[in-house]
């Protein structure tokens, strides 16, 4: 169990990391929201604590990029603003649950059992995407177009996930650029085509219904067959 810990006080930091550790959670920390989110985005992790006032990057900016970015690790928020509207605020931006501070750690590490159990019933049944006779295995990184079985680069597969997760609406290629590569969508590059081309070919094999569309001028779109 991998938990990273978001923590600009170096105090509530440290008092996290040796409390966690005690529970048998490997921990990783960060002290502001630039490096919280790019280990977020880079690791996965069954949870993430996250304060709400950091630097470089607040972390509600944090918490919205992970969720654009189609990351779905349970998210705690922890907090010491404590009223009723910016606790409805961090939840309506993609947070699991929220915690005020100052908070006794009993409540903490109930509240951790909880969201990470949530999501392991939830894994269990969404391992698996498929589109048509397209599917993904999310466990095994399988991808399947009727019975043959279809290689993708760890990019492609990745690309093709996204896709899958958001089939039927058009995905613009900034979008894409940005949950996929995790960083900002450079309107002079062509790697999103040169990719999306590529993932065409592996996918759309002879004999079966084409599912991948490019939407002129916006971008793409899954089709929902």
């Amino acid at each position: 169990m991998r938990i990273l810990v978001v923590e600009d006080s170096a105090d509530t930091r440290q008092y996290l990391h040796k409390a966690l550790q005690e529970q048998g959670y490997e921990v990783d920390l960060a002290e502001n929201g630039q490096d919280g989110l790019f280990l977020a985005l880079e690791h996965d992790y069954q949870l993430i604590l996250l304060d709400r006032m950091l630097p470089k990057l607040d972390g509600l900016s944090v918490l919205s990029t992970l969720r654009n970015a189609g990351k779905q690790t349970p998210v705690l928020i922890l907090s010491a603003l404590d009223s009723v509207a910016e606790r409805v605020k961090g939840l309506r931006e993609g947070g699991d649950d929220y915690l005020v501070k100052p908070f006794a750690l009993s409540e903490l590490l109930v509240r951790i059992e909880i969201l990470i159990k949530r999501k392991g019933e939830s894994t269990e049944q969404s391992s698996k995407l498929q589109v048509a006779d397209l599917h993904i295995d999310l466990l095994s990184h399988k991808v399947y177009r009727g019975q043959t079985e279809i290689q993708l680069q760890p990019k492609e597969f990745k690309l093709l996930r996204y896709l899958m997760e958001h089939a039927g609406q058009v995905i613009s290629r900034s979008l894409l650029f940005e949950a996929v590569w995790d960083y900002h969508f450079d309107p002079q590059t062509n790697v999103i085509d040169v990719h999306v081309a590529r993932l065409r070919k592996k996918v759309e094999l002879d004999g079966h219904v084409p599912l991948l569309e490019t939407v002129r001028g916006m971008g793409y779109r899954m089709v929902e067959k």
